[in-house]
């Protein structure tokens, strides 16, 4: 595969000018892109195809006052065109390197039990799932 795999960083802003539709979520906005880049404990992966994003994966370094530094997932996302030929796996895992290269002891991630092609990825990259799943709340912080 020709898809060159990039950690952004402040000053990489343009690459996210270019992303297939099927890879993110939400419309691209270039102040939360600047803002994400900016942060140095925030960390963006990306796959590259013809100057085409088509990949990423995204998480944050984060620390603790009692637990050593540990990276969580947030999101892999992959454009349909690009699914299944390795690629949310070599995201993963130059994630990984990059927490490694920070210094983070541990990487985690959580995934609904019905999302398959997650449960599927997050496994055949070494990910261990928990006898005792944790249970996630939300809580709104604005009106609607």
């Amino acid at each position: 595969m020709s898809v060159e795999i990039r950690h952004l960083e402040a000053g990489d802003e343009k690459v996210l000018e270019r992303v297939d539709p099927g890879v993110f979520d939400h419309a691209i906005d270039p102040a939360l892109v600047a803002e994400f880049l900016g942060d140095r404990r925030h960390h963006l992966i990306v796959a590259v195809d013809g100057g085409t994003v088509v990949g990423f994966a995204s998480a944050v370094h984060y620390v603790h006052p009692d637990k050593p530094a540990e990276l969580w997932i947030n999101e892999v996302g992959v454009a349909p065109s690009h699914q299944r030929q390795g690629l949310g796996k070599r995201l993963l895992q130059a994630l990984f390197e990059r927490g490694r290269a920070l210094g983070c002891r541990e990487a985690w991630v959580l995934t609904s039990p019905a999302n398959g092609p997650a449960v599927r990825l997050y496994e055949a990259v070494g990910g261990v799932d928990m006898a005792d799943p944790p249970v996630m709340f939300t809580f709104r912080l604005t009106e609607p």
